[in-house]
């Protein structure tokens, strides 16, 4: 039995990024991944509210960088809303929906750990949120 290969170091800057838009209307600069898992930022504009969603196959860890807003997750034993500022880490766990939206007059911007990493478009399964949709 071999070993398995060993990943090449990565580097990369964030202004050298891949910009995209999610699924949920925030926009995404698509950091690095390896096996377990993807990194990403995402921001939204001030007024700004993504669409709600769940994923399929992944789950994430959030933490924000600047900004404030709002974060809405639903499960199927819990719903809750957490006020979201700089320093606030969070989880999106497998099957969860949910949807943030910008308060305030600076954008929001989180950076967000996928696990597996993100496996294309249509993860992101629509669902009903609390908020009207304003990307």
């Amino acid at each position: 039995m071999s070993a398995p290969a060993e990943a090449a170091f990565a580097t990369l800057a964030a202004a050298d990024a891949l910009q995209v838009t999610a699924p949920d209307g925030s926009q995404v600069a698509v950091l690095l991944a390896l096996r377990g898992g993807s990194m990403a930022t995402f921001t939204l504009q001030p007024g700004q509210v993504s669409a709600a969603v769940t994923h399929r196959t992944v789950e994430e860890l959030w933490y924000v960088v600047s900004g404030h807003g709002a974060m809405w997750r639903r499960s199927a034993t819990q719903e809750s809303i957490t006020p979201l500022a700089p320093g606030l880490c969070l989880t999106v766990p497998l099957g969860a929906a949910f949807q943030f939206r910008c308060e305030g007059d600076a954008p929001l911007v989180a950076v967000a750990v996928t696990m597996p990493p993100w496996p294309g478009p249509d993860e992101a399964v629509a669902v009903a949120g609390p908020w009207p949709v304003s990307t």
